[in-house]
């Protein structure tokens, strides 16, 4: 926080409509001020703004109800009245630019953890950061860099399905906790507590310069598979072969190998 203004919910705010899950409680878990809010736009948005008026580092922001949500590559993420866990980091690495691109990978591996501590589920990832379940997107990241007066900060966003049944999914690709482990199986403030205990152990090890390459690819089910990639301008088709020292995809094409900073993943069929 910054001076005397308060930007947390008030006892009212934070009062659900009647029936459904249970809704989520603001308060601080260790260095992290967790704040509920209703309803927002997108939490991505709120924190971003957030930083530019003098917010720091620990600021997790968790909406009820996203209404305008933003996923990768500009698609709308659809968040029902607490039937998602959607949530934002406000993230001020101090670690050399280059290695920023693997905080939306951590994040992944992150929130793979947290899922199979909260729900006893499988839960792996589909590059770059899909999570996953028995091959069903359960949850996806999305990161944006911030910069204010010479500052710079990575707003990380989450969201993960927990409560849907399969007609409130978006696509049928997609699934929740309730499909995978039963309903009302997970605890949406449990799921939360680990999400943040995890990011903030894998985020501390990071920044302190630990490689997180082999986590990573010991949840990402990518390599090994036959792939399309969509990339600006086009398609890349082959095998995945590996994840380098960057974070990037590396895809055997018939014109050699490519290695991928970003891109659309289609999982054709495993090796």
């Amino acid at each position: 926080m910054t001076g005397s203004e308060d930007h947390r919910p008030s006892a009212d705010q934070q009062q659900p409509p009647t029936g459904g899950p249970p809704a989520l409680e603001s308060r601080d878990l260790g260095r992290w001020r967790i704040e509920v809010v209703e309803e927002s736009g997108s939490t991505n948005a709120d924190v971003a703004e957030r930083f530019r008026s003098g917010d720091r580092e620990g600021l997790v922001l968790v909406a009820e109800h996203q209404t305008a949500g933003r996923g990768r590559l500009g698609r709308e993420w659809v968040s029902p009245p607490r039937a998602s866990l959607t949530v934002s980091f406000l993230l001020e690495p101090d670690v050399p630019a280059e290695r920023w691109t693997w905080l939306p990978l951590l994040t992944g591996v992150a929130a793979a953890r947290a899922v199979r501590r909260s729900a006893d589920v499988a839960a792996d990832l589909k590059w770059p950061n899909d999570v996953l379940v028995a091959g069903a997107k359960l949850g996806g990241i999305l990161l944006e860099r911030v910069e204010q007066d010479g500052r710079a900060a990575a707003v990380v966003g989450i969201g993960l399905n927990v409560h849907q049944a399969q007609d409130d999914l978006p696509v049928p690709g997609a699934t929740s906790l309730d499909l995978v482990a039963g309903p009302g199986a997970v605890d949406r403030a449990s799921l939360l507590t680990a999400l943040v205990e995890e990011l903030s152990a894998a985020y501390d090890e990071w920044r302190g310069g630990e490689d997180p390459r082999a986590a990573y690819l010991g949840l990402c089910v990518t390599p090994g598979h036959q792939v399309t990639v969509s990339v600006p301008g086009g398609e890349v088709v082959g095998e995945a072969t590996d994840v380098d020292a960057q974070g990037r995809l590396v895809v055997l094409t018939e014109q050699g190998e490519q290695a991928l900073g970003a891109g659309d993943v289609v999982h054709v069929r495993p090796r």
